[in-house]
């Protein structure tokens, strides 16, 4: 009977060693355990491969947002429809046209047919966002109603939707007015060579004196953008209505404005 005692003694002595085991273990391995960012890879066709880190802790709606658009292929057959040198290129136009973003339809099953914008993370915008506008940071464009009057300034830093620039070139007057969450780590010659295509002014402006010379001649394509995740999911990113600027041109200046 005393052997028996022993025995389960021993037993029960090792099992509760076994399960401090396993406590420690699982405590270390959750102490250490480091998440991997999201990896954007950006197929441009006849010149290559771009890769790009993605930092949902400095842009969570932002990254959602591109995740979910590039790995439902919105972004696949797209065109880099702006190109400054030693500036940025900028891609994310539905139809190549500057234009046309994403709908919600593009962002999810059973989306409307509609536009919609996003959050501007950015500090100007009141988001603590320290990504700073160097070569290779991936930034959401956004639109500037603010030429038309000051008080549109929340309506100019939520405009964000599907376009986005790479910078080329480090442009600190951006800092912390446009959402930057990301960077490139693979790649950069190929994001060179696309900023060197042959640019002209936009069809229709060759008159304008102030025209910008950065419409490519020849658009490089954007084959297909995929996000490998990690198993990690970044859902949905919180969509916001558009600002209807032809409502308010009509509101301030009624009939005129079609004259």
């Amino acid at each position: 009977m005393k052997v028996l005692k022993k025995i389960i003694w021993i037993i029960a002595l090792l099992a509760i060693i076994a399960l401090i085991g396993v406590l420690v273990y699982g405590y270390y391995k959750k102490a250490t355990f480091k998440v991997q960012n999201p990896v954007a890879t950006i197929e441009v066709q006849d010149f290559g491969t771009i890769k790009v880190e993605l930092y949902p802790d400095q842009a969570p709606e932002t990254v959602a947002n591109f995740i979910a658009l590039s790995n439902r292929g919105f972004y696949n057959g797209t065109k880099f429809h702006r190109i400054v040198k030693d500036f940025m290129v900028q891609a994310g136009t539905k139809d190549g046209d500057g234009q046309t973003g994403a709908k919600l339809s593009d962002l999810k099953d059973g989306g409307e047919d509609k536009d919609y914008t996003i959050k501007g993370e950015f500090i100007a915008n009141g988001v603590k966002n320290t990504v700073k506008m160097e070569e290779g940071t991936i930034a959401m464009a956004r639109a500037d109603y603010t030429q038309y009057s000051y008080d549109l300034t929340d309506e100019s830093y939520n405009s964000g939707c599907s376009q986005f620039f790479i910078m080329t070139k480090e442009n600190t007057n951006l800092d912390g007015y446009y959402t930057g969450f990301g960077k490139v780590t693979e790649g950069l010659d190929v994001l060179h060579k696309i900023e060197d295509v042959e640019v002209k002014v936009a069809d229709g402006y060759e008159d304008s004196e102030n025209a910008e010379v950065s419409t490519p001649v020849n658009p490089p394509v954007i084959t297909s953008i995929s996000v490998e995740t990690y198993g990690i999911d970044y859902g949905l990113p919180e969509t916001l209505t558009p600002f209807d600027m032809t409502s308010w041109m009509y509101k301030q200046y009624g009939s005129s404005i079609s004259q």
